[in-house]
This record gives structure tokens, C-alpha cells and sequence, in this order.
């Protein structure tokens, strides 16, 4: 199946980043390369991109996608290794880094990869397919209470421990082997009423899969090893999908920044903040209105950007 992906925020991000032909430039998430390939386009031969992706069949697409530049360095591992990955690579600093989270479009209708829940496949969810924790595990072994608090707070869902108790008494049974059983349960768990708002097993299977793919415990540290690895005047453009994501991003930002808890009255700072950087995005950017038209994955997305000093 073809890579297909439209990049969100395209515009916005090449912007944000504030690209110097000569730099050297990180995408962490590279999937279908829509971002790199403007950001290559941007780049004289002396710069460079390094592209990291944890998902291979995404690598390989890329490859594709790029393969009239040859400025190009591409990784295989997880954009929270970024440290580690410049340091095997002898780069010191960068001068922009962009992360794209959350699932692609391609792993959305790549239905055999277990992300959707439309049709019947198998729970999978994995983005690394070498590892070895999949969304199969996480639904027939997990406890009741791990379950239920996991949807809760990664899905936002309302109607979490219902869920859970659900999935709980129906694997006495037997295994829940695919998607199509999974969404089954869950609509059976949320009274008819309260299913008009959206697919109604979106919510569990957004839970699932960042459990599954550990997307929110590791981000904290990953934007702020991102904004060390950046040279002064670097630019880290952050994309997320939804609110989770978002508050993780935000937070790191202000931490970063720095900011001064000493009394008004002191002459000067005696409480040892120390700011890397400014927060470009007061408020952040969200996609227009013909975009969100044109591509339906960019409605819940926000873009918010930093700059190191």
C-alpha cells in the first residue's frame, strides 16, 4: 500500500522553523516525509536532515519519497532517543527539530496494522513492529483497574470502568482477538444516547494505542532533550492531536523557559531559574479553515513552537 500522507500545518511548521540553507534539521516522525521534503527543498547541499521514524514501512517510504536528495540521514528508532541518536551521529546541536505525534494516516488505513476501528482485524497497534507489546496484550491481560484507569486517562472517556468490566467479563470466554470484537464491547458499554459524538470506540482505541506505543509517559523529557539538542536560535515545532499530547508539549515549554518565583521586592534572582529559551506560540497554532476542510486530520491539531537561546 502506498504511503499516503498530506502533512499538517505544512505552511506553518516550514515557517516556524525559520530554515537556514546550510542547517542541519531533525523530523523525529518522518512517515510519509510531506514536512521533509519542503524542508530538503529549503536546504543548499552543504545542509542536512536526519529523518527518524520507529515505523520501518514508513522508513521505507520516505526513502522513496526522497530519493532525489541525497542530504539525507534516516534512523530507525524512537524520536525519545534523540540525544543518544545525534551523539552515535557526532552532531553536537541542530538548528530545528519537528514532531509530528500521533498515528499517521497511513497506519489509519494500513487496517491490518490493527489502528483502526473500522472493519475486522487484528489488535496490533504497534508503530515498532519488532517490539513486542501489542494492543492484543494490553486488552486480554491487563487488570480491570489498569484497564479502566488507562482509558480514562489517555482516552478521556467517561464511561472507562464500564468499558473495562465489559472487556474483563467477555475474555472469561474466550481471547478478544480482533478490532471488530473490541468495538463491539464498547458499544455495548456506552448507553446508545451518549454514541453521537464520534465513532464510539475512538476514545478506548486512542487509550490503547498510546499505551501501546508509550506516547505520553517519555514526552516531558523528549521536548525538553529536543530544545538542548538545539543551537542557539534553533526552532523545535511540536504538531499534537489532542489535549493529553498538548498539555505534555505546554508544560514542558513554560518549564524551559524559565521562569523567576523570587519575591518582587529582591534586587535581583536568588532562586536559580534558568530560562533555554522563548515560547514563539503565546496561543497555539491551529489549522485553517480550508485545511481543515481539505484534510480532516488537521481539526485537532496545534502547533506550538520554541527557540533556544
Amino acid at each position: 500500500m502506498e504511503f499516503k500522507h498530506e502533512p499538517v500545518m505544512l505552511e506553518e511548521c516550514i515557517k516556524g522553523l525559520n530554515i537556514k540553507k546550510d542547517g542541519i534539521y531533525v523530523d523525529g516522525t518522518l512517515g510519509g516525509a510531506g514536512h521533509s521534503k519542503e524542508i530538503l527543498k529549503r536546504l543548499s547541499k552543504d545542509g542536512k536532515l536526519i529523518g527518524i521514524d520507529r515505523d520501518e514501512e514508513a522508513l521505507s517510504a520516505a526513502k522513496e519519497n526522497l530519493k532525489e536528495f541525497n542530504n539525507v540521514i534516516y534512523i530507525h528508532d524512537n524520536h525519545d532517543n534523540i540525544k543518544n541518536i545525534l551523539e552515535h551521529l557526532k552532531i553536537d546541536k541542530v538548528d530545528g527539530i519537528l514532531l509530528d505525534l500521533g498515528v499517521s494516516s497511513y497506519q489509519l488505513d494500513e487496517r491490518n496494522r490493527g489502528f483502526s476501528y473500522l472493519g475486522e482485524n487484528e489488535l496490533d497497534m504497534r508503530m515498532d513492529k519488532s517490539q513486542k507489546l501489542t494492543a492484543k496484550d494490553v486488552v486480554n491481560k491487563y487488570k480491570e483497574e489498569d484497564l479502566a484507569n488507562l482509558i480514562y486517562q489517555y482516552g478521556e472517556e467517561r464511561f472507562s470502568r464500564k468499558i473495562a468490566k465489559n472487556i474483563c467479563e467477555y475474555r472469561k470466554q474466550k481471547e478478544i482477538e480482533t478490532t471488530k470484537e473490541l468495538v463491539e464491547i464498547i458499544e455495548k458499554s456506552i448507553p446508545r444516547k451518549f454514541q453521537n459524538d464520534g465513532h464510539p470506540a475512538k476514545r478506548t482505541f486512542q487509550a490503547i494505542r498510546i499505551e501501546v506505543n508509550n506516547e505520553i509517559k517519555p514526552l516531558y523529557d523528549t521536548v525538553r532533550n529536543c530544545i538542548e539538542c538545539l543551537k542557539p536560535g534553533g526552532r523545535l515545532c511540536i504538531i499534537t492531536f489532542h489535549s493529553i499530547e498538548d498539555r505534555a508539549v505546554k508544560n514542558a515549554y513554560i518549564d524551559a523557559k524559565g521562569k523567576c518565583t523570587c519575591p518582587k521586592d529582591l534586587p535581583y534572582c536568588v532562586c536559580g531559574a534558568k530560562s533555554l529559551g522563548e515560547i514563539i506560540t503565546r496561543k497555539p497554532i491551529v489549522a485553517t479553515d480550508d485545511e481543515k476542510e481539505r484534510n480532516s486530520r488537521s481539526k485537532s491539531a496545534k502547533l506550538r513552537i520554541f527557540e533556544r537561546k
